[in-house]
């Protein structure tokens, strides 16, 4: 056998993992209701069509090239006039690096940052890639707190306890996926305080900035002042291109400290080339077009959230704090004494009823432990035949208590 790298080998992502043993069961014949993964396109979503037309346009008159490294100037320009005028965040085109999706981004992100035995303070539970990618640069990804009584709020206690002089940055994720929480902006001003205290980094993540059900979206960098801000965000869930894989790096950096991060982060975009030319070309359409289908979207999976946060609290055993935005809902396996973890409730319920979620440990050992993510994304009918086959499969294992 060849020699290969521990840190490839030892890359986890749960969301993914779990499909490998359903087209298993697939292929031997048995129906699978995917409800795993956050893809708008499997279901009834369709981007825009001027969206399409314009990635059509671009390869018909030939944007089939290298791009700037950075992004073509004409998206850099719209992504910071979308973040003035939909999250007030005051940046400029050239606070804006273009990136292969936002995984791209935190790979990117981490790898300029991130040095062996370093911390980085991540919601628990969290987006998966943040806790795999830390540990593939050597570094410690440490959960914080958030408090499921409190409708998933980040517990700033908690945080302040687990900074330590290894600490080189703080993880925001705001709606928060895997729970769908909208976070205060009391408690967002008060991470911020304590990241300038300690001099620490902070990154918030926003890519479901405008899939909001009750409350208001509030980004770090409007409220962060002098604090500088490392944003995150992309088109592939509001603009339902999630295979065209386009996101975006920004810095919000009034002081002017973030540059030489920002010239590492550059160096990296150069050494990938750049991201894909006529996507990039159609990205510019999608923010200074119509943004009409935005609304009947979040219509749509409001009424789906509606319905799934209800089914799932009117299961024995079951609980469900209701998500405010996002697609995703967290609900916490109430009834002991049956699967020894999240992850054998998983796969039973996977053999068992042919449905498929995401093991909360998946998003974090210590926090996500004792949960499931399950994303409302289809249609009310498929949504009702899954929750039924949920409550069938777990009344029949407590029944046999």
């Amino acid at each position: 056998m060849v020699k290969v790298a521990p840190r490839a080998l030892g890359i986890e992502y749960a969301i993914r993992d779990v499909v490998v043993k359903a087209k298993d069961l697939e292929r031997r014949g048995k129906k699978i209701i995917y409800l795993n993964i956050g893809d708008p396109c499997k279901f009834d979503f369709q981007p825009p069509r001027h969206m399409i037309d314009a990635l059509y346009k671009a390869a018909i008159e030939g944007y089939n090239g290298y791009t700037d490294s950075l992004g073509i100037p004409d998206l850099r320009e719209a992504i910071a006039e979308k973040e003035r005028k939909v999250n007030g965040v005051k940046i400029e085109p050239d606070d804006v690096i273009v990136t292969s999706g936002i995984s791209e981004a935190i790979f990117m992100l981490m790898g300029a940052v991130v040095e062996p035995g370093d911390e980085v303070l991540v919601p628990g539970p969290t987006y998966p890639p943040y806790i795999s990618l830390v540990k593939y640069f050597g570094g410690i990804p440490v959960t914080y707190h958030c408090d499921e009584d409190n409708e998933w709020q980040p517990d700033v206690s908690d945080i302040e306890k687990k900074i330590t002089e290894r600490t080189v940055m703080i993880v925001i994720i705001n709606p928060n996926n895997p729970t769908g929480a909208v976070y205060d902006q009391k408690i967002l001003r008060e991470i911020l305080d304590l990241a300038a205290e300690h001099d620490i980094i902070v990154v918030s993540d926003e890519i479901y900035d405008r899939i909001i059900f009750d409350g208001k979206h509030v980004s770090a960098a409007s409220v962060a002042k002098d604090v500088p801000i490392i944003g995150l965000n992309g088109f592939s869930k509001v603009y339902l291109v999630p295979g065209w894989r386009l996101g975006y790096i920004y810095f919000y950096d009034p002081e002017g400290r973030l540059e030489r991060l920002k010239e590492a982060i550059t160096k990296e975009a150069r050494v990938r080339i750049c991201a894909n030319s006529i996507v990039q070309m159609a990205a510019v359409q999608a923010l200074r077009g119509p943004q009409d289908h935005i609304a009947e979207m979040v219509r749509k999976l409001r009424e789906r959230r509606d319905f799934v946060w209800r089914r799932l609290n009117e299961i024995d055993g079951l609980s469900c704090v209701k998500p405010k935005g996002a697609f995703y809902a967290f609900p916490k396996i109430e009834v002991k004494g049956i699967w020894r973890s999240d992850k054998d409730f998983v796969f039973e319920l996977l053999e068992e009823a042919g449905v498929l979620v995401v093991f909360g440990s998946g998003f974090d050992p210590i926090y996500g432990k004792d949960h499931f993510r399950i994303v409302f994304l289809p249609p009310i009918e498929i949504l009702k035949e899954a929750l039924s086959k949920i409550e069938a499969f777990i009344e029949k294992k407590i029944s046999k208590l």
